[in-house]
């Protein structure tokens, strides 16, 4: 199967097509994302890094046996760097509970190259998730009295 194109855009268009991708469990979509360098590098919550493309669609490809994931990234904080692109994103994951459906929230890092084809992702790395709304903390204070 050959593999979706994306349209060269900005980093912020890559992400979208890989959050939109969780979301409809679309494998080749979400790949498509990726770059296509094989040192790429991805860690689920809790999981061990994943190294190169067929580590990573083999961890999705489990992931979307059990249906798509809706995951939502919230609160991105952006750092561009020229030809790369570090996103802190809070991803707000709906999950079925015993009374319906509620959110979790996961602190994931996505990192995206500038190549050829356009942004492509080298990195996702995501913390495991809670279940309350991470707050961000505040550098201290240097008022002195």
């Amino acid at each position: 199967m050959r593999k979706p194109k994306l349209p060269p855009g900005s980093p912020d268009d890559t992400e979208h097509a890989f959050y939109e991708a969780l979301q409809h469990a679309d494998i080749d979509r979400l790949m498509a994302c990726w770059t296509d360098e094989d040192d790429i590098v991805c860690v689920h919550p809790g999981g061990p890094r994943l190294v190169g493309h067929a580590a990573v669609r083999a961890a999705f490809e489990a992931l979307f046996a059990n249906g798509s994931l809706k995951a939502v990234p919230e609160k991105v904080r952006r750092l561009d760097a020229g030809g790369c692109s570090v996103h802190s994103v809070v991803e707000r994951i709906e999950v079925m509970g015993h009374d319906g459906p509620s959110s979790a929230w996961v602190l994931a890092t996505n990192v995206y190259a500038k190549t050829a084809q356009g942004w492509r992702m080298v990195a996702h790395h995501a913390s495991p998730g809670s279940a309350s709304e991470p707050t961000e903390a505040q550098p201290p204070s240097t008022l002195l009295h």
